[in-house]
């Protein structure tokens, strides 16, 4: 095991090894159980990633176990909690419940624990057998000229354990904490957070904090990122989302927890390289990351710290693997029955109300073309956006203006797998199918934009394609950095999109060419867009807020927020017609390529929808789960 061979090791210079277990983005998923779809999710949930913890824990005894936040919010029996019952006394958050049964050390929070407002977050807390973090998080309280600024939570924090050196001796480490979320979290949640909460650059909270917790003698000083990873630059990313590789290059920093994006890093084992161990363990309880640090004695002169990092290992263990040439998903592990047991009750109350009637359905609902513009999900959100958004404005000047509502696919594979597509067959619609169609706690907010931000905002979507030269075959068509939950398409117009031409945008949201162009003929009601005209934009509270940096989400441009949750607005439009039959089809095009194909990935269930969309066949099966289409530009 790796502790009997690091007690091998013949010096006469005692050594230890420190040991970081580490999650991120669990998003209360707990069983590995997928509630949208009903059906076994052998890759998520902390019941078992918590064999993975037991396993690693045995091999190095007096391992730190740490979580990277967005630990409360983002599943099914999340909203369940938040939206009939909260955390009393007698019965905590069912998340909280199953990290205190794993001994968690500490934890950081995420942008998402705000999600559901600072009350459930405040009330959740108070059940945790394990102190949080938040180094640039801060409480405002009023004052006469302005609000004063004071901890959220504690800056840092300071753990002690006792390791063991190869010879068995003990020596006492101090283990210093940091915590971060994004700065822009109080953009993203400022209908909960505004006046309430501020944030500050990370790395410079980071500057501030670390002289603190070295003249307090800690040895070691772990962060907690729930940040992506960034580039390595300190001074570029300075007020960056992701800047978790920054954050490892400053002084002091000696390993990184990142998280955020859901993206796992390292893909291999990281023996000893030159860079500061870092990981990044997914989502959902997917994976889980592990550091290990050798420690040997610091030199006479190194202030009050008395050991050093000499050497690190950094690896992650995931908890399914995928076998074969179509990828088929199998646990490595069991999950824990101790941690099963913590949501057993939430669960089975969440799966009684999931099932409650709500309306029918005509047509299929999936996700599965959605990047390619054919979906009647992305169609009935639309529906029920503009249909309430217009009965909010009524008798208002707004009402009068042109009303477009901008709407993204959530499930639509990507980092999250090849099983991550809603795919709702016609008949009974549910209150879990509703859950499955609008999955985030988002609630509609109405933005007065002018046909140039429109365009704009379009040509920001449209960059998650690449370009394809005229006459090429089977060329790649999705950028895999770009989330498609930023593929926001504007139903109410039409437009073509000219695949030919270079991105505007990067995936970051950056201007990259200002004079690139990919959006052609746009028009709303077959008229021509003016750049000057004016439109009511409907979209999402985070998209509003400047998420992902779309063009005319200023705060003086909102006309009208609605503070009801979007799923709530979708459920009402259900069950008020009864029986709904979207059209599958957007209102936009790509550009005719004649002799050109694209290849992307979907779901394994596409394979039944596949004649629905003109041009698209089937290439095959992948190895990653995912089943691979052909399109004929």
């Amino acid at each position: 095991m790796a502790q009997d061979a690091f007690r091998q090791c013949q010096t006469s210079t005692p050594r230890l090894r420190l040991r970081i277990l580490a999650t991120t983005d669990l998003h209360a998923h707990i069983l590995p159980w997928d509630d949208l779809a009903e059906r076994p999710a052998p890759d998520r949930g902390l019941a078992q990633v918590a064999s993975l913890i037991a396993a690693a824990r045995a091999e190095v005894p007096q391992s730190l176990l740490l979580d990277n936040g967005d630990f409360l919010n983002g599943s099914p029996l999340a909203e369940h909690i938040a939206e009939t019952r909260l955390p009393s006394a007698a019965r905590p958050h069912p998340m909280i419940a199953a990290m205190n049964r794993l001994g968690y050390d500490a934890a950081t929070l995420g942008n998402h624990e705000f999600s559901n407002g600072l009350p459930l977050l405040t009330l959740s807390l108070r059940h945790a057998a394990f102190p949080v973090v938040a180094t640039n998080l801060d409480r405002l309280t009023a004052g006469r000229a302005s609000p004063t600024r004071r901890p959220f939570l504690p800056r840092q924090l300071i753990l002690r354990r006792d390791l063991p050196d190869q010879s068995g001796q003990m020596h006492p480490v101090s283990i210093g904490i940091l915590g971060f979320l994004p700065p822009q979290t109080v953009l993203w949640e400022r209908r909960h957070l505004a006046g309430r909460i501020a944030t500050r650059s990370i790395l410079a909270a980071a500057r501030e904090a670390l002289p603190r917790l070295r003249r307090a003698g800690v040895d070691v000083v772990i962060a907690l990122s729930h940040s992506g990873l960034g580039g390595p630059d300190p001074v570029e990313a300075d007020h960056c989302e992701n800047i978790s590789r920054a954050l490892a290059a400053l002084d002091g920093i000696d390993a990184v927890i990142a998280g955020h994006t859901h993206q796992v890093h390292p893909f291999a084992t990281q023996d000893d390289a030159q860079e500061k161990p870092l990981v990044l363990p997914g989502c959902f309880g997917s994976h889980l990351g592990v550091i290990d640090l050798d420690l040997e004695p610091a030199p006479p002169g190194s202030a009050a710290t008395r050991w050093q990092v000499i050497r690190h290992r950094a690896e992650l263990r995931p908890v399914a693997e995928r076998q074969g040439a179509e990828g088929r998903l199998h646990a490595r592990v069991a999950p824990d029955p101790a941690i099963l047991a913590t949501a057993e009750a939430d669960t089975a109350a969440l799966r009684q109300r999931a099932a409650f009637p709500v309306g029918q359905t005509e047509v299929p609902l999936h996700s599965y073309f959605a990047l390619i513009g054919h979906s009647a999900v992305q169609t009935l959100l639309a529906e029920a956006q503009a249909r309430n958004m217009r009965r909010l404005l009524a008798g208002l000047p707004e009402a009068e203006l042109p009303l477009v509502v901008a709407v993204a696919p959530f499930k639509a594979g990507g980092r999250s797998g090849p099983g991550n597509y809603t795919d709702i067959p016609p008949g009974p619609l549910t209150v879990r199918h509703i859950s499955d169609l609008y999955i985030h706690p988002n609630s509609p907010v109405a933005l007065r934009v002018t046909g140039r931000d429109l365009a704009l905002w379009l040509e920001r979507s449209v960059s998650l394609f690449r370009q394809i030269a005229p006459g090429s075959r089977d060329a790649p068509l999705i950028d895999p950095d770009f989330p498609a939950y930023n593929l926001d398409m504007i139903h109410g117009l039409t437009h073509g999109i000219d695949l030919s031409q270079p991105a505007r945008f990067d995936c970051l949201g950056r201007m990259a060419r200002p004079t690139a162009h990919r959006i052609t003929d746009l028009r709303h009601m077959g008229k021509p867009v003016a750049p000057d005209q004016t439109f009511v934009l409907v979209t999402n509270s985070y998209r509003a807020s400047g998420g992902a940096g779309f063009a005319g989400t200023e705060p003086a441009d909102v006309v009208m927020e609605d503070s009801r949750p979007l799923r709530r607005i979708l459920q009402d439009h259900v069950a008020c017609c009864q029986t709904v039959a979207p059209a599958a089809a957007t209102g936009w095009r790509f550009a005719p390529m004649p002799g050109t194909t694209a290849v992307f990935d979907s779901g394994p269930g596409a394979a039944a929808h596949v004649a629905d969309v003109p041009g698209l066949e089937r290439a095959g099966p992948c190895p990653t789960g995912f089943l691979r289409f052909r399109l004929h530009l």
